[in-house]
């Protein structure tokens, strides 16, 4: 059974004001109330302002210093506020009206019979003796608003008030704990992902050294096994000019193939390299960025259209079709002529 709630005390009179209520006290129509309830208005605040400082909450004047008007009484901004646990609430202090039927005065009469748009209106408004608390801010629980009714003054319901102020400052207080718990497991997340992404990345790196190794192996055996076929059907070859393009060609193409990147003496390890932020990032799953994105970006080729464009990209000039250059001494050397037939000295053994 939930504990039952001491009302709060109402001091009979202002001794010492706290400052919120000395300033409202001090302005030329307190909350825009009519005098016979500014009084009274002002002895509930300051209960209610004892009781909030108690809980260790913080009272400031609000924005608003007069009257509100009744279309903007839902979002007019506070006459002050307590904050509880970081929750800022805001509260507005309205002054009910009394509704009665409205007896038209003989101007009101003539004026009508004189314009046919002007109507009298039903009802007269007064105000009345009854207060309103309006609260705004935080997540509510029992209300937004206290306001007198038969039986039940707002002075019996300051406990309830207070209690309001302090359960929208606890509920604050979870929401912000469990933002920062969750941010704190969204890092620790992120942080499991990164270092299974550069795990991946680690291993995507000595795997791409592995097959380059495994390339190279491969290109220098294909390399030096074709080489030797050619020498075993040039030493099979009777002299003339066939057997002498094919010895030209053998002294050109081992220069040519020692150009060519070296296989290792031995297998080893590839060299350490930290992944660029974009490699290392890991790709969103299940709300996690988890696992190795793309290593290396692919680009794509501009084409090159024109001379001028070539020039404005900082580009080397094309190489003319007529040459190309040796790979070891880079002297140029003279292309297949279109007459030129397979036992020319240029071509090389089918």
């Amino acid at each position: 059974m939930p504990a039952r709630l001491t009302s709060l005390p109402v001091p009979a009179r202002l001794t010492r004001p706290h400052a919120t209520v000395a300033a409202l006290q001090k302005q030329p129509q307190p909350m825009g109330l009519t005098d016979a309830v500014q009084g009274r208005a002002l002895r509930i605040i300051q209960a209610l302002i004892t009781a909030a400082r108690q809980q260790g909450h913080v009272v400031a004047l609000g924005p608003t210093r007069g009257a509100v008007p009744p279309q903007r009484r839902r979002k007019a901004e506070p006459h002050f506020t307590i904050t509880a646990h970081g929750e800022k609430v805001g509260f507005l202090v309205l002054q009910e009206q009394d509704r009665s039927e409205h007896i038209p005065t003989d101007k009101e009469r003539a004026d009508a019979k004189e314009h046919s748009w002007m109507r009298i209106p039903r009802f007269g408004y007064s105000p009345s003796e009854r207060l309103r608390f309006t609260l705004r801010g935080g997540s509510p629980h029992r209300a937004t608003e206290w306001a007198d009714t038969t039986g039940r003054p707002l002075e019996d319901q300051l406990v309830e008030i207070a209690q309001e102020i302090t359960l929208r400052g606890e509920a604050a207080e979870r929401r912000r704990r469990a933002d920062q718990l969750a941010a704190e497991e969204r890092r620790r997340r992120w942080e499991t992902a990164m270092q299974e992404a550069r795990t991946a990345y680690a291993h995507a790196h000595h795997v791409k050294h592995l097959e380059e190794q495994a390339e190279a192996w491969h290109r220098a055996t294909r390399l030096a096994d074709y080489l030797a076929a050619v020498r075993t059907q040039a030493a099979t070859l009777p002299p003339g000019e066939e057997k002498a393009a094919i010895e030209e060609w053998l002294a050109f193409a081992p220069r040519t193939s020692n150009a060519l990147p070296r296989p290792p003496q031995r297998p080893s390890s590839p060299p350490r390299r930290s992944p660029a932020p974009p490699a290392a990032r890991p790709s969103s799953t299940a709300g996690v960025r988890t696992g190795p994105a793309q290593t290396e970006p692919r680009c794509r080729p501009q084409l090159i259209h024109s001379g001028r464009d070539r020039a404005k990209q900082d580009l080397p000039p094309a190489r003319s079709p007529r040459t190309r250059p040796q790979p070891s001494t880079g002297v140029p050397i003279p292309a297949r002529e279109k007459n030129q037939g397979p036992d020319s000295e240029e071509a090389g053994p089918l």
